[in-house]
Formats: structure tokens, sequence, C-alpha cells
């Protein structure tokens, strides 16, 4: 079920991007791409203010977390579309050879950026740990890919590296630890810590948060893995 799902969501914004040409194509591209990365990293404290400040009741506590992602991301996309369609010309010729397989994969990639966000949104939602196909550990996009994993992934590497405030500035997720060899590795925890909370009910009432554990240090065979870009 959540394959079709998401092969309906590509489908449709693809085709839609797509007819907005090359040049409209690749603004929505990099409208949802930063949209989607300022959402990432500003959800869990709009959450968290808005479990302080609205009354509607313990819980809705597990209920913010989603709402807060969603909520941003849809805000940001209509507010970069918006500001874009004021400061860009509305049109920018390319040449016709090249027209058609921009605006196709810069469409693709935003459809697919897309359903990255909206399958990373489904672990914070408060639903079972499964549900309509949907498992945190699976390749939830026809078994063949995980786009809420690689949006995860792409997420760590630019708050771990380009956004980085300093040596010590804050990261998307995880807690820091030093092997060995005194290389410095962050071990995240987001899918973790949503699938437990979910695991716990759909009405359980707590945080997603985890206690940190001790980690021993150890010589890696070899080098880390995770998803570069």
């Amino acid at each position: 079920m959540i394959d079709l799902l998401l092969l309906a969501i590509l489908g449709v914004t693809t085709w839609v991007v797509a007819s907005e040409g090359a040049w409209g194509a690749t603004l929505n591209f990099f409208c949802v791409l930063f949209a989607g990365l300022l959402a990432m990293n500003f959800f869990e404290p709009t959450a968290e203010l808005l479990a302080a400040n609205v009354p509607l009741g313990a819980s809705w506590r597990n209920r913010w977390d989603f709402i807060a992602l969603m909520g941003l991301f849809i805000l940001l996309v209509s507010l970069f579309r918006v500001g874009t369609e004021q400061l860009m010309p509305n049109f920018l010729e390319v040449h016709p050879i090249a027209h058609d397989g921009i605006r196709w994969v810069a469409a693709a990639a935003t459809g697919y950026v897309t359903i990255a966000i909206v399958l990373t949104s489904l672990h914070t939602a408060n639903l079972p740990r499964t549900f309509v196909g949907f498992e945190p550990a699976r390749d939830n996009f026809l078994g063949m890919a995980a786009p809420d994993r690689q949006w995860i992934g792409f997420t760590q590497y630019v708050t771990e590296k380009a956004y980085r405030r300093g040596q010590n500035g804050p990261v998307f997720d995880g807690s820091q630890v030093t092997l060995t060899d005194g290389k410095q590795v962050y071990l995240p925890s987001f899918v973790i810590r949503y699938a437990t909370r979910r695991g716990q009910g759909a009405g359980a009432e707590t945080p997603a948060t985890m206690q940190p554990e001790v980690v021993t240090p150890i010589r890696p065979s070899a080098p880390p893995g995770g998803v570069n870009f």
C-alpha cells in the first residue's frame, strides 16, 4: 500500500513540476530541497514549543512532531515558491535539445525528494511501528530504495559538514563517540528513537528520546559507512 502511494506521489509531482519547463522545474527542486532541510532541522524545537504552549492535553505530545515537520515543510515550500516567482524571471530560454532533459530530470528529482520527506514524516507520526506496509528498517519504495533513510543520511551529512557552525556546532542527530584511533564519529538514532516510540503504542505520551548509552571504543576493521553525497 505504501509503495503505491509513494509511486503516485512521485508520478503526480514529476508531471506537475515538469509542466513548468526547465527553469521552473529547477527552481522547484531547490525550493523543495532547502525547505526540507530547514524543516528537518527545526521541527523538533517547533514541536516542543507547540506542546508547551498549545493546551490540547498530553495525548497530543506525540502528534506535534509530525504536524511540525509537515507544517514547516509546506509553509517553507510555499514561501520559497512565492519568493522565487517575485525575484526570479518567470521564463529563461533553454536550448530545445536540453529543455526536455532538464525539466524531466529536475521534476523527477523533486518528486523523489518529496516522497523522501513524506516517508521521513511517517517515522514521526503517532501511528503503530508498522502500518499500511511502512516499516522503519524496510526499503519502503517498491523494495528497491529507502528514500527516508537516504534523506535522513543527507540531512545528517550536511549538518555535520556544510552547515555546521564551527567544530563544536550542533548537528541534526546522534551522539558523538571517539574511536580508538582518535577519530570522532556520530551514531545517529532518529529511526530507532521514533520506531521505539511507535512500538510502545500510538497512544504513548513520551517524546522520542533515548537515554545515552556508554559506548566502548572499538577499532573498526573498515571505514564507517553511511550515506555520502
